[in-house]
């Protein structure tokens, strides 16, 4: 029975059947037929596994990112990141990237930041002598950023495996965010050197665009202010910027529609469906880890050769690297952490820490064919096919994410500073 559920999951996998699908029927199998466990433990686990507080956290910040999409908000975050820097060599790229960078300070979700500032900035880039491609390039690659940035989803999925403290992941993620944030900006600038710059924005309308998104800012302030000095929990954080942000949709920017907040909460359902079904399926693959022992098997056989805790993350993520080509975000994380979280315990690995690079290598994942979800929303977004996408994301993009992951693996004073000066 065993053979026989490796076998139909690997045809699952190649047929295309949702990866949900996949964790249940072989998990399933393994756990009825191969180690006789009842139905009613693994309904157990199925209820544990999707009814953790932190998770109650990721569908706020999910319906935060829909509220800004239809509460004019995003917009005016693009509008002042543009009349800032549009003006320089390579200014709308720069742009588009800050403009993600202070998105994710307030949202959650990879997908959410393509598509939110992506519908907005690529139409200007190409307007303004930029490809489709390279604008989508740009879009996807910056995405990744989100996964660092608090708040991210990434974080909760990974605090719900783990158990690690989700402030402390939320604050890990900061420097890091900012570092690869950075790291990107000087290979968007270099890559589009080329391209014609625009007129500059008078100082007149720099200040009014942002004085617009100072309200929208604050929410940043709101989320990581109140997780730093301990006066909110993630979760409190993520409803209080809900509320604020229905009130700046309505009263301040006066976008924001009943219908548009019906919408909102209605991809925000669907969305959370989709994540929590995977979590609630993979753990028949956590229950299947648990009777078979196979993670405390691997970390005796990784401390009998005798690994560095270095060369162990390093050996990781390149597992998490080859994970991501056939696997999305979330499920990656569901199948290979709890595998790491016990290697990582034996070689005295700090969880917070490896979460830095693990959620790094995670976004690249994203962009790595034949899945690269992320490259092919950025190519839906920008109307392009994903293979010219794919042309302008590789080497530099690529390689530019790829070395803020192993900076983060040899320095990992980056991640714990912040946590670490934590209440």
């Amino acid at each position: 029975m065993l053979f026989v559920a490796i076998v139909l999951g690997l045809a699952l996998l190649i047929v295309g059947v949702p990866i949900f699908v996949f964790f249940a029927l072989t998990g399933s199998t393994i756990l009825l037929f191969h180690l006789n466990v009842t139905s009613y433990v693994i309904g157990q686990s199925m209820f544990t596994a999707v009814t953790k507080y932190m998770l109650v956290s990721l569908p706020l910040y999910i319906l935060l990112g829909q509220l800004m999409l239809h509460g004019g908000l995003a917009k005016r975050l693009t509008n002042m990141s543009v009349a800032w820097v549009g003006h320089y060599r390579g200014g709308l790229a720069i742009a588009s990237i800050m403009a993600i960078a202070f998105f994710s300070a307030i949202s959650g979700s990879i997908l959410a930041s393509i598509i939110t500032i992506g519908a907005i900035m690529i139409p200007i880039m190409v307007q303004n002598g930029y490809s489709k491609p390279f604008a989508g390039a740009v879009i996807a690659s910056a995405a990744g950023i989100d996964a660092l940035i608090p708040p991210s989803s990434a974080a909760i999925v990974y605090a719900s495996i783990t158990g690690t403290s989700l402030s402390k992941l939320f604050m890990a993620g900061l420097i890091p965010g900012i570092i690869q944030g950075v790291l990107l900006l000087v290979v968007a600038a270099f890559l589009s050197r080329k391209i014609p710059t625009i007129k500059p924005v008078p100082w007149r309308e720099r200040l009014t665009a942002t004085y617009k998104a100072l309200p929208v800012l604050s929410l940043v302030v709101i989320i990581l202010g109140g997780i730093y000095i301990g006066v909110l929990l993630p979760t409190e954080a993520a409803a209080v910027a809900c509320l604020l942000a229905l009130l700046l949709g309505f009263v301040v920017y006066r976008e924001t529609t009943p219908r548009n907040v019906w919408q909102s909460l209605t991809e925000t359902a669907k969305t959370t469906c989709v994540v929590f079904i995977m979590i609630a399926t993979a753990s028949f693959l956590s229950q299947v880890f648990i009777y078979t022992q196979v993670p405390q098997n691997l970390a005796s056989a990784v401390a009998g050769v005798g690994l560095n805790p270095v060369t162990f993350m390093f050996m990781a993520m390149v597992a998490v690297l080859i994970l991501g080509t056939f696997l999305e975000a979330v499920p990656n994380q569901l199948v290979s952490m709890p595998i790491f979280m016990v290697i990582a315990a034996n070689l005295k690995v700090d969880l917070v820490a490896f979460y830095v690079p693990f959620c790094i290598f995670i976004g690249i994942g994203l962009l790595t064919p034949p899945v690269a979800v992320g490259a092919y929303t950025a190519s839906s977004v920008a109307r392009e096919s994903p293979e010219r996408i794919f042309r302008h994301i590789y080497p530099w993009f690529f390689l530019a994410m790829l070395a803020s992951g192993a900076l983060n693996i040899l320095i990992p004073q980056i991640a714990l500073w912040i946590p670490n000066t934590m209440r």
